[in-house]
C-alpha cells in the first residue's frame, strides 16, 4: 500500500503540522490524542522514516516530513476540488488559500488585493502570513506569494506585477541639522536608515539615478531593519534618511512629516511579483488568485518595465 493511499492518515499529519502539536490538531479534528498519535505512527511506518523531529519544546519536520507535507497538501488539496465539483455543478470557487507577502506591501496593497478577491469568490478562504524570506514561505507549504523586490529561485515560478516607484526622504528638522544637500554625493555624509533582505538590494549601497546620469553611494546604515513601518518612524523622528516606496510615504509627504530630498534623483524602482511553487499542482482557486492579482496589481502599479543602466 503507498503511503498516499489513505487520506485520513494525510490529513491527520497535515493537521498536526499546521496546529503546531499533536494535541492541538487533536482538538481542531475532534479526534482523541491516541488516535491521532496512531495515525501519525501509521504513516511513518508506510513511508519507512521519521516525519517529525518532538522534544519538550517544539516540533519540527524532518527532509521526509517535508516533501510529504508538500505532496499531502497537494493531494488533499485536489481531493476537495474533486468532492466540491460532486456535490455541486456550480464553478463557485471554494477552499483554503496560503498567502504570504513581504511585510509592508502585505499589510497594505496585497491585503486590500484579498479583501476584493474575497469579495468576489465569498466562498473562498484565504490566509495571509508575513516573510521577507519568501523561500522559506514556500517551503512551508504556502499557495503563492506576493513580493516587492526580486527573488529567482528554480523552485518557484514568478510572474511580473509592475514597479513599485521609489524615493530618498528625510524628515524637515533632520534637514535643518545638515548642510542642505546639492548632488547625490553630499547624502553619504548623512545618517541612513535601510532596509534588510537579500530581496531588497545591498542595505549598504544605493544607486541614485536622473536622466542618464547615475551616483553609487557607499553607506553605513545606523539603523538596519526588516520591516518598513520601522523604517518610516525613525525617519519621522529625525533619525535619518532612507529610500521608501513612495506609496508608502505618500501620506506623510502631503503632511510635511518627511520631504523627497534631491527629488531629481531616484534610486531604481522595485519589481513586484508572484510567486508559486514550481513543481507543486496549481489547484482551480490558486491559479484564479494569480490571474485576479496580476490583473488587481495591473491598476495600482506601474507597468513592468525591462532594466536599464
Amino acid at each position: 500500500m503507498s503511503i498516499y493511499d489513505n487520506l485520513d492518515l494525510l490529513r491527520a499529519f497535515v493537521a498536526i503540522v499546521d496546529s503546531g502539536s499533536i494535541s492541538a490538531a487533536a482538538r481542531k479534528r475532534r479526534l482523541s490524542q491516541p488516535t491521532l498519535s496512531r495515525q501519525l505512527q501509521a504513516l511513518e511506518a508506510q513511508s519507512g522514516a521519521a516525519l517529525l523531529r518532538r522534544d519538550t519544546h517544539r516540533m519540527s519536520l524532518t527532509d521526509a516530513g517535508q516533501q510529504i507535507l508538500a505532496d499531502a497538501q497537494t493531494l488533499l488539496s485536489l481531493a476537495e476540488e474533486c468532492e466540491s465539483r460532486l456535490r455541486s455543478d456550480q464553478t463557485a470557487l471554494s477552499g483554503q488559500i496560503r498567502v504570504f507577502s513581504t511585510i509592508d506591501f502585505g499589510q497594505t496593497v496585497v491585503s486590500r488585493l484579498i479583501s476584493s478577491f474575497i469579495q468576489t469568490n465569498p466562498a473562498v478562504r484565504v490566509e495571509l502570513g508575513y516573510s521577507n524570506r519568501p523561500l522559506h514561505m514556500i517551503e512551508e507549504g504556502c499557495d503563492a506569494g506576493i513580493l516587492a523586490g526580486t527573488l529567482s529561485d528554480e523552485r518557484v515560478v514568478s510572474r511580473p506585477l509592475g514597479e513599485i516607484t521609489r524615493c530618498v526622504v528625510g524628515s524637515p528638522s533632520l534637514l535643518k541639522e545638515h548642510k542642505k544637500p546639492r548632488k547625490p554625493a553630499h547624502l553619504a555624509g548623512f545618517p541612513w536608515i535601510a532596509l534588510s533582505g537579500s530581496q531588497f538590494g545591498n542595505p549598504r549601497h544605493v544607486t541614485l539615478h536622473s536622466g542618464s546620469e547615475s551616483c553609487s553611494l557607499e553607506l553605513e546604515p545606523v539603523f538596519l531593519t526588516e520591516g518598513g513601518a520601522s523604517i518610516r518612524e525613525a525617519v519621522r523622528m529625525g533619525l535619518g534618511l532612507a529610500v521608501l516606496p513612495e506609496w508608502f510615504v505618500e501620506e506623510d509627504l502631503l503632511a510635511q512629516r518627511m520631504v523627497r530630498v534631491l527629488p531629481k534623483w531616484r534610486p531604481k524602482p522595485w519589481s513586484a511579483q508572484i510567486v508559486y511553487p514550481a513543481q507543486r499542482r496549481m489547484p482551480l482557486r490558486v491559479k484564479a488568485f494569480v490571474d485576479f492579482a496580476t490583473q488587481y496589481m495591473a491598476t495600482v502599479l506601474k507597468p513592468h518595465k525591462a532594466a536599464s543602466g
